[in-house]
Formats: structure tokens, C-alpha cells, sequence
């Protein structure tokens, strides 16, 4: 039987009052916290009493505080791995490692995280320094369970974080299997953005009298982002997004892709034209997914191009845009993916690719997230970026022939306009948008026929 928690989203209590000690207050004031966040308020005292809980908060409402706080003031110092946190991602166990690392520094916890792609022999390693606190991923966690290299494994207190992600990432089996070797005793944390049936299944078999907690946001998605969709056709999608870059003032921009496929093949087409792309996804090696968000933390390269999966749990601030390369597939992947920008009180543009057979769908998610994108047309390639190419050409010598046979015929000019009018076309580009020096504001609805929309020439950048 599960005990309800009621909803409060407007948080009336300190840290101090939710029953924190003096090392942990120490600790939450220097990273910066003020005042505890729905979720924490309502979480950390009931695990602090060690109760089970089963607690419903979406990406970026301060979860992993609400479980790590209590969780670290609650060690005993025993020399074995007391708290073990179970994440779906490689990048989210590295994260949310960080984050009780500095939660942790003033009562000095000791952590380990394990996953795949790290020398298994590190991690034995790593473990004989009697970690408190281990963050894992369900594969390398159980191939260390089943190969019997985790000694005196008994943690007191287990966490699911992001349970709905390992549902969709077909890890619900292993997370059964793992929980054969745990001590019936423990106390379960499960935290999930959303409570789908298998989720519900899971937390019956596992929790004992769970604490529910339901914490509802305020706003499905943030203020601060611009939502914006894009009518295209399905081959133009990587024109369209080159045009994007092109024309946004972005600083750092973030393509989420369906498949890992397509990560590579963008990366490759933008990379071919000059763009700084850097791909993540799941197939590739650990050393060069962090390479990847290294270079794009520093700023190294200024796109990021990624699948759902691999891009979860990372923490990359001053994000300006985000591009959905399709329409994401569920309400709940579109919020998570535009939650990137628009962080910290910072104005941040999220802008989603759709075709024509798309639009009920994205009329279908509108109604979900209780707000609306506003439908801009894909910019073309200005003159300016015309005349900087031309300046950069250099004239080849094989070409001056044909030059004398053409002037012969036509005019320099003539010239001129004839064979810009063919490379347009040949880039299906309307000359006409061009040169059009004004365009009335504000489209904000799909324009009429746009459900037959098979020209493929892309509309001028300014707003129609």
C-alpha cells in the first residue's frame, strides 16, 4: 500500500528544517542551493526515516539532491558500498556522481562509478578503496554481480533514477536480475519523470509500503524558449538545418537524431561544409563520447549531434539552440530535449523539422504540452554568404577558355544572371525570395495547402 504525499509546489521550509545536519547544510551552501525544490522537500524527510518512496518529478526539478542528501547524511562509514544508485546512461552515472561528490565533500563521501567501456580491472581497483557510495549502469553493474567481483555487497538503500528511460532502453529484465542479489532489507528509492504500467509493475514487486510523491510542474515547458516549427519536405532536412545554422545567432546548438545512423551521416554533411559538428551516440567508444562532450563544453566545436539516449542526463550550460532534426516521438521526449535551452533565466530557441504528414502529430503534442510553436519558413543562402563565397573562389585556368566561347554569345551580365539562375535551381532556391527587400510579420498558423506541399524550394529566412 502506498502512502501519498501531497502535492505542494510552492516550497515553504529551509534545508535546515527538513532535518539536515550541519556538515550537509555546509555543503548544500557552497554549491549554491537556497531553498529546497518541491521534490526535496517532500523526499528528503521521508528518507532520511528510511521509508521506501516512489516519487514522480520531471528532468531538472532538483531530484538527485532529493535522494542524495538524505542518503549521504544516513552513511555510516562502514568500509562496503552502503548506497547504490542505478542510472540508465553512462553520462547520467557520471553526473549524478558529481553531484554527490560536491554534495558530499564537507562529510567526505567516497564514491565509485561504474559502467561500461572502463577497464573492469580500474573499477576492482577503484572498489578495494571502500567507496560509499556506487552509481551504475545496469550492464556493467550485473556483469560485476554475476562474476562475483563485488565483495560484502549488501547496500542499505538502492536508487532508480530515471526508470521510465531504462523501461524505453529495455533494461527492466536486468534491473530484476540485480535486484536477486540485494538484500531484501534495503531501502528502495524509485524516481521516474513519468509512471507508465511496467514502471508501476516494477515498483509492486520491488518497494515495500512505498511514500508516493507526485510532483507536477508548473509549466510543461519553460517560458524562456522560443518554440518554433519548420514545414519542410522529408529530403530536405539537411539542407534545411544548414540554412538554420547559417542564419540563427547560435552559440552553442544541440540536433537531436532518431538514430545513431543519422547522427553520423549529419555530422559528416555538416563537417564536409565547413561546420564544427562533434557526434554522440551510443555505438561509439567511451573515450571519444567524452572527447565529444568535451569539445563541445569548451566550445571547441559549436554543434552537437545527438540521439536521445546517449545525450541523457548531461549537464552543458549556455546552450542557445536546439534543433529536432524529426519531431521527437512522444510529448515527453520533446520536453526533455528542448529543457537543454532556455536555462538559468537565459532566453534559449527550440526548433523542430516537420513535414506535411507530421502536422497532426505536432498539433497532438501541442495540445500535450499546453503551448504552441509558431511556424517560421527555412531561410535560403543570402547574398552575402554569395559574395563571401565568390570572394574565397579562385579562377581556374581551364576556365578561361570556356569564358571567351560564352562571351561570345552573351553578354558579361547576361552571363552573369544565366548561370546564377542555374546553380539556384539546380539548389532548388527561389530567386525570387532574394531579392525581396520586405515581407509582412507574423505567421503563426500552417499556411493553406501546406498538407500538399511538394514545391521543395525553401522560403525566404524573414518571418511571413
Amino acid at each position: 500500500m502506498q502512502t501519498p504525499v501531497e502535492e505542494n509546489t510552492q516550497p515553504t521550509k529551509s534545508f535546515k528544517d527538513l532535518g539536515l545536519n550541519s556538515k550537509i547544510l555546509k555543503s548544500i551552501a557552497e554549491v549554491g542551493f537556497t531553498q529546497p525544490s518541491p521534490i526535496q522537500e517532500k523526499a528528503i524527510p521521508v528518507v532520511l526515516e528510511g521509508k521506501d518512496v516512489i516519487a514522480q518529478a520531471q528532468t531538472g526539478t532538483g531530484k538527485t539532491a532529493a535522494f542524495a542528501l538524505p542518503i549521504i547524511q544516513n552513511l555510516q562509514n562502514n568500509k562496503s558500498v552502503e548506497a547504490l544508485i542505478i542510472t540508465p546512461t553512462r553520462e547520467l552515472a557520471m553526473q549524478v556522481s558529481d553531484e554527490i561528490f560536491k554534495l558530499g565533500k564537507s562529510s567526505r563521501t567516497r564514491t565509485i562509478c561504474v559502467y561500461g567501456g572502463q577497464s573492469i580491472r580500474k573499477q576492482c581497483e577503484l572498489l578495494e578503496r571502500h567507496p560509499q557510495v556506487m552509481i551504475a549502469t545496469p550492464g556493467r553493474l550485473l556483469d560485476h554481480l554475476k562474476n562475483k567481483r563485488l565483495k560484502r555487497f549488501a547496500p542499505k538503500v538502492v536508487v532508480l533514477d530515471e526508470s521510465d528511460e531504462m523501461l524505453d532502453m529495455g533494461f527492466l529484465d536486468d534491473i530484476e536480475e540485480i535486484f536477486d542479489y540485494l538484500p531484501q532489507d534495503a531501502q528502495i528509492l524509485l524516481f521516474s519523470a513519468t509512471m507508465p504500467p511496467p514502471i508501476k509493475e516494477l515498483a509492486n514487486k520491488i518497494l515495500q509500503n512505498p511514500v508516493s510523491i507526485h510532483i507536477a510542474p508548473t509549466h510543461v515547458t519553460n517560458a524562456d524558449i522560443s518554440q518554433r516549427f519548420y514545414v519542410i519536405n522529408e529530403h530536405e532536412r539537411n539542407e534545411a538545418i544548414m540554412r538554420l545554422l547559417d542564419k540563427e545567432n547560435h552559440t552553442k546548438s544541440i540536433i537531436f537524431m532518431r538514430m545513431k545512423r543519422e547522427v553520423d551521416e549529419l555530422h559528416q554533411f555538416l563537417s564536409a561544409k565547413g561546420y564544427k559538428t562533434t557526434p554522440l551516440h551510443g555505438d561509439m567508444e567511451q573515450r571519444a563520447r567524452q572527447a565529444s562532450i568535451k569539445a563541445f563544453k569548451s566550445k571547441e566545436v559549436d554543434v552537437l549531434i545527438a540521439t536521445d539516449v546517449a545525450s541523457r542526463g548531461l549537464d552543458i550550460s549556455d546552450v542557445s539552440h536546439v534543433f529536432n532534426y524529426h519531431l521527437p516521438l512522444n510529448t515527453e521526449s520533446y520536453i526533455h530535449r528542448i529543457g537543454r535551452t532556455g536555462r538559468a533565466g537565459k532566453k534559449g530557441v527550440a526548433i523542430t523539422l516537420v513535414t506535411p504528414l507530421e502536422y497532426k502529430e505536432l498539433q497532438r503534442m501541442q495540445k500535450d504540452i499546453g503551448s504552441s510553436l509558431e511556424l517560421y519558413e527555412i531561410p535560403h543562402m543570402d547574398e552575402d554568404r554569395l559574395v563571401q563565397a565568390l570572394c574565397k573562389v579562385e579562377v581556374d585556368a581551364e576556365v578561361v577558355s570556356l569564358y571567351e566561347q560564352l562571351t561570345e554569345q552573351f553578354e558579361p551580365s547576361q552571363l552573369v544572371l544565366k548561370l546564377l539562375s542555374l546553380q539556384f535551381k539546380s539548389h532548388k532556391v527561389d530567386l525570387n525570395h532574394i531579392f525581396n527587400a520586405q515581407k509582412p510579420a507574423g505567421v503563426k498558423k500552417l499556411p493553406r495547402g501546406a498538407r500538399s506541399h511538394r514545391s521543395g524550394h525553401f522560403k525566404d529566412s524573414r518571418r511571413k
